[in-house]
């Protein structure tokens, strides 16, 4: 069909008339082509494929070419009948075809219903089998397996166990209080921790006169018994002296812990309260183990705070050892909060402690608690404690420009100025840290000691060039040298060799002649580690700068700095 669909496409688009026909034929051919032609416009027949339209006009072009033919008629009438025979045979297989497309789609049709049917039903038992779950479960005790749920001794054993719970959970209960009244304890709490700060202070004050008067009174006394051997005038100048001397003891007790700042003579002679310091130590560790062993840990930790017995590093390793309840806060960070809420105004937490403290806070992520302890000077500063903050910076990043900043402030408290500057160049405040390396007149290895732990290119610069007329505090060759030979700080030398010969070769040529703590050899070697580093064109700026001295002046601006050239190829 398409090959005589092809044949009929190609006649039509170069019709061919025979030349031994005559004009009337001619004009035949002509009128039955523009039929053909204005009769597919007509139906709408598609360009190209197989389609019955085209067949029919096609069919009625063929009848009337028979009908007027006379000669060839019946030939042509074989012809048409042969045509007709292939174009039924052919919609005779595509009827088939089609057919046969229908039923295998049925078929897959039925196929899909039955599968969908199984789904429904397999769906429908899936469902059957969750619901009778569900309802199982809902006989379930909590805590239970299916089996033992429906065993008499074991449900006996487990309400046991539940009302044991119970009972704990009512003692607790007893001991606690809405959150109002809490609210209201917290704010008398407080009152009474004003007032007793007050009381303290008075107390003080009354012991410094009671030494005073006590003095005076023994001093008169004696006076009296010896006979007056001493003029008045005498012996008042030497009792004023002691007086000073009793005032500076007192300001110094001030600074002391609260347990110590009262002689234990006088406790006996203003409150004689019958009760030594060993029975102090049973009462405050019986209530602080009752309160452990009913789990009231909150209540434990202010406690242990509270009492001067139990403050302290063997009290904090006692709350290591508690295990709390899930979702509460670990008992030796309560602890450390109960410490810096009870410590008083002025004082502070042993160094042992606040060491231990803050690891515990840092450790749980508490690092605002551990910044308000430095901040309010409840801690002691050690530079254990700095080392122990600027590790958790280095391994926390989140949290380490804060980390730092504390570590800095404990630093610089206890005198570690090298670290604080360290401190203070990983934050990034590099020109705040050479503020401090000059305000505390640090050495050129302490310059060095930092520079290696946090290199950088401002950081170098900044100690490697002179400001306000002042000479420079490492010196360039020699950091150079120093700081090629390790591979982390290598980048950093050549981003500070690289800046001074993109400045231009004066720039290095200066650098070099002015650096009057380096000599030759010392660029020597800078020049060859250049070379190991395959940086050639480094190598041939300093070289080229030494050798085009002749050793005979000095470019150094100091008087030091004429060193350099002096003995330069001599």
């Amino acid at each position: 069909m398409n090959k005589e669909q092809n044949d009929t496409e190609d006649s039509e688009m170069n019709p061919v008339i025979d030349i031994d026909l005559c004009e009337s034929d001619r004009t035949f051919f002509r009128s039955l082509y523009k039929f053909i032609e204005e009769e597919k416009k007509y139906l709408q027949c598609p360009e190209e494929g197989a389609n019955e339209l085209r067949y029919i006009i096609y069919r009625s072009a063929f009848n009337k070419v028979i009908g007027r033919a006379s000669a060839y008629r019946r030939l042509l009438l074989d012809i048409k009948f042969e045509y007709d025979g292939t174009i039924r045979e052919m919609l005779r297989r595509e009827d088939d075809d089609a057919t046969s497309r229908l039923q295998s789609l049925l078929r897959w049709a039925a196929h899909i219903r039955d599968r969908t049917s199984i789904l429904q039903n397999q769906t429908a038992e899936l469902q059957e089998e969750v619901r009778r779950q569900k309802s199982a479960q809902s006989r379930l005790v909590p805590g239970l397996t299916l089996a033992q749920s429906e065993d008499p001794e074991v449900l006996e054993d487990h309400l046991e166990h539940l009302e044991t719970q119970r009972d704990v959970l009512l003692d607790r209960k007893c001991q606690c209080c809405p959150a109002e009244v809490q609210t209201h304890l917290t704010f008398d709490l407080q009152e009474a921790e004003l007032h007793r700060n007050r009381l303290r202070d008075q107390n003080q004050q009354l012991i410094t006169w009671f030494r005073r008067l006590k003095l005076v009174g023994e001093r008169l006394r004696s006076w009296e018994e010896t006979g007056q051997a001493v003029p008045l005038e005498d012996l008042l100048g030497s009792t004023i002296q002691n007086l000073l001397e009793i005032r500076t003891k007192s300001l110094q007790d001030e600074g002391s812990d609260e347990d110590s700042c009262i002689p234990a003579e006088l406790l006996e002679e203003e409150e004689p309260t019958g009760q030594d310091e060993s029975r102090l130590l049973k009462d405050h560790l019986d209530r602080f183990l009752e309160l452990l062993r009913s789990s009231q840990l909150e209540a434990a930790a202010l406690h242990a705070a509270r009492s001067p017995v139990l403050r302290n590093s063997d009290t904090m390793e006692m709350f290591r050892g508690v295990q709390g309840p899930p979702g509460s806060a670990p008992p030796p960070l309560l602890f450390f909060r109960a410490l810096l809420v009870t410590v008083a105004t002025g004082h502070r937490m042993s160094a042992g402690l606040s060491l231990q403290g803050v690891g515990v806070a840092l450790r749980h992520g508490e690092v605002q608690l551990v910044a308000h302890g430095v901040t309010l000077n409840k801690l002691t500063f050690t530079e254990e404690l700095g080392d122990a903050l600027t590790e958790h910076a280095q391994n926390h990043p989140a949290v380490a420009d804060l980390c730092l900043a504390l570590a800095s402030t404990v630093y610089q408290a206890c005198g570690q100025h090298q670290k604080t500057a360290l401190s203070m160049c990983r934050r990034g405040l590099v020109h705040a840290a050479v503020e401090v390396i000059k305000h505390q007149k640090l050495t050129a290895e302490d310059s060095l000691w930092i520079l290696s732990r946090s290199p950088s290119l401002s950081l170098l610069q900044l100690l490697t060039s002179s400001q306000g007329g002042q000479a420079a505090i490492l010196s360039v060759g020699g950091t150079c040298a120093f700081m090629l030979v390790d591979s982390s700080q290598q980048q950093v030398a050549l981003e500070l060799l690289d800046g001074l010969l993109r400045r231009g070769p004066g720039v290095l040529q200066d650098a070099i002649l002015e650096d009057s703590s380096s000599s030759v050899d010392v660029w020597e070697q800078v020049a060859s580690l250049c070379s190991d580093l395959k940086r050639d064109d480094l190598r041939r700026a300093i070289r080229s700068v030494l050798l085009g001295q002749d050793g005979t002046g000095a470019r150094s601006p100091d008087l030091e700095g004429a060193r350099l050239m002096e003995h330069v190829f001599l």
